[in-house]
């Protein structure tokens, strides 16, 4: 597993945001089907198609990242700042792609009151001892949710949205007995309209 991290393609996302356009940087670093969700999930590429870039970009920076006993997923976590000053937080799906390279496969995120600190991102690999068998993909978007996990099965991720908006993210990482949940983000969706 030499090159490139999932959090250093992390770090030269955001930093190509800044230089080449948020929009552009979400196209040039996702995988074909990648996945954003506003607030129902939809395909990025789909969804950015047309769109022009911001005048600037969002700054936003990784505190965490869980990574597949065999490096190939990775789920990257942490903080952002919009220019109007409002913050929040990132979860981003990596996959490992046969070159080498990371893409991001799934992003979401939600506004926070108090942002998260910018500071040395946690490094957390998986446990490769009794590993849990073989990963599987049901993939995404079906509507209401999907469910990835690494090649060898100790990196799950998995979302569901309901159909006011709310959403639920998860990632399972695989301590070497059992799966233990390392990012459980929910955010609520909007009331209907009366």
């Amino acid at each position: 597993m030499e090159g490139q991290s999932a959090l250093d393609a992390e770090h030269a996302f955001a930093a190509d945001a800044k230089t080449l356009g948020q929009w552009t940087a979400f196209r040039k670093w996702s995988t074909d089907d990648a996945v954003m969700f506003t607030p129902q999930p939809v395909n990025a590429h789909e969804w950015l198609k047309g769109r022009n870039d911001p005048p600037k970009a969002i700054d936003w920076w990784p505190t965490a990242s869980y990574i597949s006993c065999d490096g190939s997923l990775a789920v990257n976590t942490g903080g952002w700042k919009r220019a109007d000053g409002s913050v929040g937080y990132f979860t981003t799906l990596w996959q490992r792609q046969n070159n080498g390279d990371w893409k991001w496969t799934v992003d979401g995120g939600d506004a926070l009151k108090v942002s998260r600190p910018r500071q040395r991102p946690a490094v957390i690999k998986a446990i490769c001892s009794n590993p849990p068998g073989m990963g599987m993909r049901e993939g995404y978007p079906d509507g209401g949710g999907g469910v990835d996990s690494s090649e060898d099965g100790t990196l799950r991720f998995e979302f569901r949205v309901s159909p006011d908006g709310g959403r639920s993210v998860a990632a399972l990482l695989w301590d070497g007995r059992k799966f233990r949940r390392v990012i459980e983000d929910k955010t609520a969706g909007s009331p209907p309209n009366k």
